[in-house]
């Protein structure tokens, strides 16, 4: 089996698991993700990879990170970062670092992410449920964020906090990488 056909079938799996978790009908999931009933069936079905963007949908909709909605691993629900499986952030001479480690589900799905966008590009986001935050630190380059059809510029060194239940997007329209980082706040699903 392919790493392509392992990730169809744990996704297939884990959306029913999680849709019925949650008492969702196939119909009620659609509404909430703005997704067809059938793309639902054929995911469940395993019989299609559904882009990255159907994806962050069901996530969102189901109020789980897509960490979880993709994971094939069983057993526990512990999850262990090696060292050498950290991806490192940053280091000095005196051997100061950060690096990204892990996701939870403890109140919600709580996500930590790196981004790097060269000069020209950008990623746009549906809006995600009501109360979902994004804290974000720019760490070079600045960062254009447009907000519910607002543009603001975030330099290196910049902070933001916003509620990401309004269309957002992130670009570079600078000359240089823009590289950040981002923490992702979801409620749990009622």
């Amino acid at each position: 089996m392919t790493d392509l056909d392992q990730l169809t079938q744990s996704l297939a799996r884990n959306l029913k698991r999680w849709r019925n978790e949650r008492g969702f009908t196939l119909d009620a999931l659609a509404a909430r993700a703005g997704v067809s009933r059938g793309m639902i069936i054929q995911i469940e079905q395993a019989r299609t990879n559904p882009s990255v963007g159907t994806t962050v949908k069901l996530a969102d909709a189901l109020g789980v990170s897509i960490t979880t909605l993709l994971d094939y691993e069983h057993g526990p629900r512990v999850t262990f970062v090696p060292p050498d499986q950290a991806v490192r952030m940053w280091s000095t001479e005196a051997g100061s670092y950060t690096a990204l480690l892990v996701g939870t589900e403890a109140d919600g799905p709580l996500e930590m992410w790196e981004w790097r966008l060269m000069p020209g590009d950008g990623s746009s986001s549906d809006p995600h449920p009501s109360g979902t935050v994004e804290l974000i630190h720019v760490t070079a380059g600045e960062l254009t964020l447009v907000i519910g059809g607002e543009t603001h510029t975030a330099p290196v060194g910049t902070s933001v906090a916003f509620e990401a239940n309004t269309p957002h997007t992130y670009r570079n329209d600078g000359t240089a990488p823009v590289e950040m980082t981002m923490a992702v706040s979801v409620p749990p699903a009622r």
